[in-house]
């Protein structure tokens, strides 16, 4: 049987300039061929740098990315693959403080919560309504999301405005 053909985007959302060629080294060994990205200052992170690269490989490749881009500390990104006629699609997010979290998407790119991930948030609930929104927000990725947003948005064409709570 042909192994399918899958593609993505890998999202570096902040790394220290001196990880750069280290993560291109990572990528291009998990890809099986050399790798440049295209590196832009990162705004809301001074001294950080920016890059998007689009790849293609056998299908799991979203994840042997992950895997070699997870551990390094200060290191924020988003690794994509889009789903096949064969496979379902990923999503990996990674901040420093939070590690990594993974997600199957389906063809819109939207999180797919399985069934059993549905049960236990509601059984974890025990029908408290406050408690089932947490176990669902964890199942989505909320908090990486929400710590990644303001890096997802941040360029030279975006000014950074920062959201402080209040009360």
């Amino acid at each position: 049987m042909a192994t399918s053909s899958a593609r993505g985007v890998i999202y570096v959302h902040s790394a220290p300039r001196a990880l750069c060629p280290h993560l291109e080294w990572a990528v291009g060994r998990a890809l099986g061929r050399a790798v440049n990205f295209e590196w832009d200052e990162q705004p809301v992170l001074p001294g950080a740098r920016r890059a998007e690269f689009y790849w293609e490989g056998p299908v799991g490749t979203g994840a042997a990315l992950s895997s070699a881009m997870h551990g390094w500390e200060h290191l924020r990104f988003e690794v994509s693959e889009d789903p096949t006629p064969r496979s379902d699609g990923g999503r990996w997010l990674h901040t420093p403080d939070l590690g990594i979290h993974y997600a199957q998407t389906d063809a819109a790119g939207n999180v797919v919560i399985g069934e059993d991930r549905i049960r236990y948030a509601m059984e974890i609930a025990a029908g408290d309504a406050r408690e089932l929104q947490r176990e669902l927000g964890v199942a989505l990725g909320q908090a990486w999301d929400d710590e990644l947003e303001i890096f997802r948005h941040a360029s030279d064409q975006a000014p950074v405005v920062w959201l402080h709570k209040v009360g």
